[in-house]
């Protein structure tokens, strides 16, 4: 059964793959965004800006309040599932309890 479900579902690969390629992106992305060397960056780059007279002080303390929200933000430090509101269930929790089609399922070995 599992040959034919393959078979059956070969046309949808290509959009599986993209789909497990975006979700990298985003993980890489979202990792990018709260680093603490960006962020360090970041907030040496408002200074830079405003002993330059490029920004105000009152722009700079906006800016690093941004900067600072997205360390300490809900998002930092936790993990996409986390993100999602989704808490990881045990293992026994996440077995399947119907097959394919929708029906129950049966216990392997014996008779139907």
């Amino acid at each position: 059964m599992d040959i034919l479900w393959t078979l059956l579902t070969l046309p949808y690969a290509p959009v599986r793959g993209l789909t497990a390629i975006v979700k990298v992106v985003a993980r890489e992305a979202e990792s990018q965004q709260h680093s603490p060397v960006n962020i360090r960056r970041e907030l040496e780059e408002l200074d830079r800006a405003a002993t330059a007279g490029e920004i105000t002080p009152e722009e700079r303390d906006r800016g690093q309040q941004q900067v600072l929200e997205r360390l300490t933000g809900p998002a930092a430090g936790r993990t996409p599932s986390d993100r999602n509101g989704a808490a990881r269930r045990p293992a026994a929790a996440r077995r399947e309890t119907t097959d394919r089609r929708g029906g129950p399922r049966r216990p392997r070995g014996g008779r139907r």
